[in-house]
């Protein structure tokens, strides 16, 4: 059943191929929004397209890299163009990344997590503020449970701190951007059966985990 509450807006889906992102594009076509599907997998992309178009929604299809910046302005102005405007952000592409020790830890595997998981949704963001602040919108960030108070996930220490950022950059804007009628929030989910496992590398996490040895134990 559609419902028609996001008639006349126009949203933008990052990471829109697959697990939360494409779930999220197809509720919002369901709810009357035109939908801008952002993602670097064009196949993935026009089968969510095809999806919401069989259901009667409007999609269009943006390839490109999260960490572009050229590539995200680019369809985010295309979007822009095409729709009529932007009111409404879903920045979701992400990627657990490589789950480590903190002396395993490539620098290159650090910042590859961060690039996407955090400059992404600051690309998205910037590019993105020009045309929510004309009419007003709304700006939600998925982040995680990792990165406000689940911190047991051995190795995980970029993913964690980019979904920490996240929170941040959002508490940030949300100050920013509310006086322009924009409002700013962030999701934290926890463990959602998604295709993300396909992009985490866990590496001798054991080597991360506390050996805590309890003192009845020692003393036997």
């Amino acid at each position: 059943m559609r419902g028609r509450e996001l008639q006349g807006k126009v949203a933008l889906v990052t990471g829109a191929g697959s697990g939360i992102g494409r779930a999220a594009a197809v509720l919002f076509a369901r709810h009357g929004a035109e939908v801008g599907l952002f993602g670097r997998t064009e196949a993935e992309l026009k089968e969510v397209a095809q999806e919401i178009e069989r259901d009667g929604g409007t999609t269009h299809v943006l390839l490109g890299d999260v960490t572009d910046p050229a590539a995200v302005q680019t369809s985010i102005e295309q979007l822009a163009r095409a729709a009529g405007g932007l009111q409404i952000v879903f920045a979701n592409a992400g990627v657990n990344g490589v789950w480590a020790p903190i002396e395993e830890l490539k620098v290159e595997e650090w910042q590859h997590t961060l690039a996407i998981n955090l400059t992404g949704t600051f690309l998205t963001l910037k590019f993105a503020a020009p045309h929510l602040k004309k009419a007003g919108g709304s700006v939600i960030v998925c982040s995680s449970v990792n990165g406000t108070r689940m911190f047991s996930n051995s190795g995980a220490s970029a993913y964690a701190c980019s979904k920490a950022g996240q929170v941040a950059l959002v508490k940030m804007l949300a100050v920013e951007l509310g006086q322009h009628k924009v409002r700013v929030n962030a999701i934290c989910p926890g463990a959602i059966d998604t295709e993300i496992d396909d992009n985490t590398s866990k590496r001798n996490v054991d080597a991360a985990k506390p050996q805590v040895e309890f003192p009845e134990a020692a003393s036997h």
